[in-house]
């Protein structure tokens, strides 16, 4: 049986990194939400900043209906041949609606530190608007509509795991919760 493993985490709570791990240990299939966003935005020769992509996002779901994206998701991971299979960038309820349907889905919270998060936002710079944020920017993003719905979906996770440490404490943990799933 396939099991669908789906992140959801405040921006650089650790989502991405404990993808990673699952991909590169476990050889997991990934699905991203961005992803999708990111070819829009580069067929449409737009930048793919945060702001960008956010934008993107509510377009669609404003135009074709909340859950349009998550059903791209769902038949995908569906149709996906791996016996472990990543969703990462959960952020809205609609977003779990047709994966929790699927038989092995696995909702997870990952958590991190405020402070810490800020710092990987900055090092990372993974959107092309991140290199230069600052404290205040960060906290302002958090307040965007794709992150305030983050903690109402995260209530739904049946496990929690908390990245302040180490990314070895991370793959310890990620690897725990895997055996704990079979």
């Amino acid at each position: 049986m396939k099991k669908i493993i789906a992140f959801v985490g405040e921006i650089a709570s650790g989502k991405g990194c404990a993808a990673d791990h699952l991909i590169q240990k476990h050889n997991a299939g990934y699905f991203r939400f961005s992803n999708m966003l990111r070819d829009i935005a580069n067929r449409l020769y737009l930048e793919s900043s945060r702001n960008n992509l956010i934008r993107i996002s509510e377009l669609i779901r404003e135009n074709f209906g909340e859950d349009t994206m998550a059903k791209v998701i769902a038949k995908e991971v569906e149709e996906e041949k791996s016996e472990l299979i990543i969703v990462d960038g959960v952020r809205r309820q609609a977003d779990i609606v047709h994966l929790k349907q699927l038989e092995g889905f696995t909702l997870i919270e990952i958590t991190a530190d405020k402070q810490m998060r800020y710092e990987r936002v900055k090092n990372r710079g993974e959107k092309t608007d991140e290199q230069n944020l600052t404290m205040e920017q960060f906290e302002k993003n958090a307040q965007r509509s794709t992150e305030m719905s983050i903690r109402e979906v995260a209530k739904e996770a049946t496990h929690t795991i908390t990245n302040d440490g180490t990314i070895e404490d991370l793959h310890n943990k990620l690897d725990e919760l895997l055996t704990s799933l079979t």
